[in-house]
């Protein structure tokens, strides 16, 4: 099996919908860091799992400098922004999302 990480930075606002008392639910942005993990257990053409050009396309194009209530679908928490990753890659099994500092987010494909 061959494996590959790449490690995205990138700079978004967002608001929670939650059904309790939470600053979040103001706007505020963070510096997020969203690793993606894929892996495969044949090379493709290239000698490549994927790309990692295509990997970062994939996810900094669509969320950086964005509001992420306004690009993604859906409540934007780092959990279902790490689930959304791991649906935007191809061979991809798993996705870290950090928002900030101590607060980390993780989805990995259950097989």
């Amino acid at each position: 099996m061959y494996y590959i990480q790449k490690r995205i930075e990138i700079s978004a606002s967002h608001r929670l919908t939650v059904d309790y008392e939470s600053k979040c639910t103001q706007l505020h942005g963070h510096n997020w860091i969203i690793t993606i993990y894929c892996r495969a257990k044949e090379l493709d053409q290239n000698g490549m799992v994927v790309d990692f050009t295509e990997v970062k396309r994939r996810i900094k194009r669509r969320l950086d400098h964005q509001n992420l209530n306004d690009v993604l679908p859906f409540n934007p928490t780092a959990e279902n922004i790490a689930r959304w990753c791991v649906e935007q890659v191809p061979h991809c099994y798993k996705a870290t999302v950090q928002e900030s500092e101590g607060n980390m987010a993780c989805y990995e494909i259950d097989e």
